[in-house]
């Protein structure tokens, strides 16, 4: 997946086009994220006892990873990303994997 937890991207289809957010969750297997604070959806929920209230609760609702574009920490630009080896190598002796932007060409490193 192009995007990782934490990162910033600006989403660029739905009822949030334009907005910037940070990722909250990546779901790989449905290839969807969870961006703070966007693409809020209100659910009903059936009170549960007691302890736990039933009521409308608002909540963020996954995107489709292909509708958000990874922001550049170092352009500021979205953009799109792409993956190279390093010559450097990871604890298994292998060259390490990094992902980089296709605009101002910088590796963009996971915090």
């Amino acid at each position: 997946m192009h995007v990782k937890t934490g990162d910033e991207v600006l989403i660029i289809a739905g009822k949030n086009k334009g907005q910037r957010g940070k990722i909250k969750r990546v779901i790989p297997k449905m290839d969807r994220v969870v961006v703070e604070g966007k693409n809020i959806v209100k659910r009903h929920l059936k009170a549960r006892g007691p302890g736990k209230p039933g009521g409308i609760i608002e909540m963020e609702a996954p995107l489709h990873s292909s509708n958000v574009m990874l922001i550049c920490p170092s352009c500021g630009h979205a953009t799109r990303t792409g993956h190279r080896f390093l010559e450097e190598t990871n604890h298994k002796g292998h060259p390490r994997k990094v992902r980089f932007c296709k605009a101002c060409d910088a590796v963009i490193e996971k915090k």
